[in-house]
């Protein structure tokens, strides 16, 4: 697909994403009706808030100047510079909200274009588009997350530390309404194509797609497995070099490093050990598949189309293992599922920096394979 063609769905998926995180986070002002707690119940409730809070566009009450609120003096000669902080707060939502405009048109286009929602493709492309969508929202929150941080009065103490959380925060309601983005982003992909014809499959030989496929996914196997386990992950957790403004980035390095944490089959059952890990196995089995079959659903195998198509195959396989896990433990608990689905959207500031890795290391290997498979047939 050309990108005049493509560019119609990539902002329409853009002008959609934006929109409904605007809404939804213009919302939040609902859930503090009175009745809202016996209708949803309590769980439900501060699970939802904890969704939008990161999406709302009012200020916190504490930045509110007409609000008469304690805990927050940032002006110690007596003034009241809460004004200002507002205006820091608006500002880094409105970049927020930019910011995930444009990063998901940017890799829309270049998915549309090289993964074109056609027969034999739509499904792909619906998968790619869903788990970019979350891509988006975590790349906007960071981008964002600077002026969210001064707008407290306290940017200074533990910077770090502060941008780690704020990171954290808000994937959850981009990886629910990415679905229904991802589905218009489709259809209208669908109609601007026309009659086009399908393009045709890349023939990649089995041997040298398989490999590529596995070194891709070793290097996700290498946090999965290797930084995610307990004591290498607290490692990096305590990492901290003295003094400074940038002096605690542990947390920051578990955010953008860790795509899980484990630890060994400690006075428990190994049959509950293995169950447990399940979810880990589905995640490395989802990246090797996609990042296998990727090369040959491609229009053309680009450096760029893989990366992104990589980073996509990571957070869907993160996405998969993580509904395992919500599967795995609600068996024989009273846990409601608010509670149970607390940690979707987790370790994809990860799945973004190790999915990119994989993606070139996948390219990499795959053009060096074709070499030397055609040297030896020549």
């Amino acid at each position: 697909m050309t990108y005049r063609r493509a560019v119609i769905p990539a902002l329409t998926g853009g002008l959609l994403l934006t929109a409904l995180l605007w809404w939804a986070g213009a919302s939040a002002d609902a859930l503090h009706l009175p009745g809202s707690a016996g209708t949803l119940g309590v769980d439900a409730l501060a699970e939802l808030r904890r969704w939008l809070a990161p999406w709302a566009y009012d200020p916190p009450a504490f930045l509110d100047a007409g609000a008469a609120v304690s805990g927050y003096v940032p002006d110690t000669s007596g003034g009241d510079d809460r004004a200002y902080y507002g205006g820091l707060y608006t500002t880094g939502l409105q970049i927020r909200f930019g910011t995930v405009f444009v990063s998901f048109v940017l890799g829309a286009l270049l998915l549309i274009r090289r993964l074109p929602p056609l027969r034999g493709r739509t499904t792909a492309a619906f998968l790619a588009l869903w788990a970019w969508a979350a891509v988006a929202g975590t790349l906007a929150v960071t981008v964002s997350a600077p002026w969210l941080i001064a707008s407290t009065g306290h940017g200074s103490y533990r910077f770090l530390p502060q941008l780690a959380n704020v990171i954290a925060s808000g994937r959850q309601l981009p990886v629910a309404v990415g679905l229904v983005v991802a589905a218009a982003t489709v259809l209208v992909a669908r109609i601007t194509a026309g009659n086009a014809d399908r393009p045709p499959r890349t023939d990649v030989p089995a041997r040298p797609a398989r490999l590529a496929a596995t070194a891709g996914a070793a290097v996700i196997a290498l946090s999965l497995v290797v930084l995610s386990y307990r004591s290498v992950a607290a490692a990096l957790q305590a990492f901290s070099p003295a003094g400074g403004l940038l002096s605690e980035p542990g947390d920051l390095l578990r955010q953008w490093l860790l795509l899980g944490a484990w630890s060994g089959p400690e006075g428990g059952p190994l049959g509950d050990w293995l169950l447990y890990r399940a979810p880990d196995v589905l995640l490395l089995a989802v990246v090797w598949w996609a990042l296998r079959r990727l090369p040959g659903l491609l229009t053309r195998a680009t450096l760029p189309a893989m990366a992104v198509g990589a980073v996509c195959a990571t957070v869907l396989g993160l996405l998969a293992s993580q509904l395992l896990r919500i599967v795995v433990t609600r068996i024989g608990t009273d846990q409601g599922l608010p509670y149970s689905s607390a940690g979707v959207g987790d370790g994809i500031p990860a799945a973004l920096l190790l999915g990119t890795v994989a993606g070139v290391t996948t390219t990499l290997v795959l053009r060096a394979s074709l070499r030397g498979t055609r040297a030896a047939g020549a």
